[in-house]
């Protein structure tokens, strides 16, 4: 079985839609996932459960980085990084829906995100993280209208299931998971899960691992334009 293999590294932090422009003008193939979702849903703890403790940083103040970090990481099984796969790359969005910033700040996140989403390769997975106790908020519902018509691969995470101490807490949002297929009918699975214990990550990262594999075999064919 192939996992994401060790740590992850930092290449680069894209805070300027030019630079975004560039990035994926220069690299039309990039193979990946992109994790995005309102601030303080979990989003660095998840990514730190996949790739390493630190590999993103959790900031005490909500809504304060306005930067996409840009990391290249490997595949692989339990023996160490399979050689014969290329690098393979996950982009750390800003947090949206932050109401505590200013009116400039959130124009640029603005331009920025819509840069990044209009030129974002259909080889990348959108990841998209929420809160369980506190799902489709208004902001969630803001992105997923703009996500909508869009050719990617996205997946829908709630985040922090371990809170849920009663059955019935659960029980509402496997209720909620029917009712969101039906309205955002772009998203492709819906998982439940933990990074604080670890609860259905296996299985989300085996999802995402089988996108990546899927887009590298693609890009392998003879058939495929370079």
């Amino acid at each position: 079985m192939i996992f994401i293999k060790g740590s992850a590294h930092f290449q680069l932090g894209l805070d300027k839609f030019e630079q975004v422009e560039n990035l994926f003008q220069k690299n039309p193939n990039m193979i990946g996932v992109a994790f995005v979702g309102r601030s303080n849903v979990g989003k660095s703890s998840l990514i730190n459960s996949f790739y390493g403790k630190k590999t993103a940083r959790t900031s005490k103040t909500p809504g304060r980085t306005r930067e996409i970090n840009v990391f290249s990481f490997n595949l692989g099984n339990v023996e160490g990084p399979d050689q014969d796969l290329p690098p393979f790359f996950f982009f750390d969005l800003p947090g949206y829906g932050h109401a505590e910033v200013s009116k400039e700040m959130q124009k640029n996140w603005n331009i920025l995100m819509g840069t990044f989403f209009e030129y974002l390769p259909s080889s990348v997975a959108i990841l998209n993280i929420q809160d369980a106790r506190h799902p489709d908020q208004k902001a969630d519902q803001d992105f997923h209208q703009f996500l909508k018509g869009s050719p990617h691969f996205t997946v829908l995470a709630f985040n922090k299931i371990d809170k849920f101490k009663k059955q019935k807490e659960r029980a509402a949002l496997q209720k909620k998971k029917k009712e969101l297929f039906a309205k955002y009918k772009w998203v492709e699975q819906i998982h439940f899960v933990s990074a604080e214990s670890q609860i259905g990550l296996p299985q989300l990262e085996q999802a995402l691992v089988s996108f990546m594999l899927e887009q590298y075999q693609i890009q392998s064919s003879p058939d495929f334009p370079v």
